[in-house]
């Protein structure tokens, strides 16, 4: 066989096996969250959103969507962070909105997140 058909039934196949994996990924919501800030951010924005009783906000009025909105621009400060404990880990998180940079510290629990700090610094 010629090298030019081999070139060509490689190319042919790649093509088709190309057009086959977007079909197949085309309709789902997958992530590469490769880093661990990406991984604990999308951990973080697929729960559901509790806020402490004792968190003041200097953002009015703050619900989950400026929750999620925070989180997109958040970096996680794993330096004071405790991501050592069983089952609900707490993270500081840094995140810039409206120009102003926040501390957010949260705590990660199995199916909720839980607000506990919300400042600016």
């Amino acid at each position: 066989m010629k090298l030019l058909y081999r070139i060509g039934y490689y190319l042919v196949g790649l093509s088709l096996g190309l057009v086959i994996v977007s079909f197949v990924f085309s309709g789902k919501k997958t992530t590469c969250n490769y880093g661990p800030n990406a991984r604990v951010i999308g951990d973080l924005q697929k729960k559901q959103v509790r806020i402490a009783s004792s968190v003041e906000f200097e953002i009015q009025p703050f619900d989950s969507v400026l929750f999620n909105t925070m989180l997109e621009r958040a970096k996680v400060d794993f330096a004071n962070s405790d991501t050592q404990r069983d089952n609900c880990k707490t993270y500081r998180l840094q995140s810039n909105y409206l120009d102003k940079i926040f501390i957010l510290e949260v705590e990660n629990c199995e199916k909720y997140v839980t607000i506990l700090e919300l400042k600016q610094p």
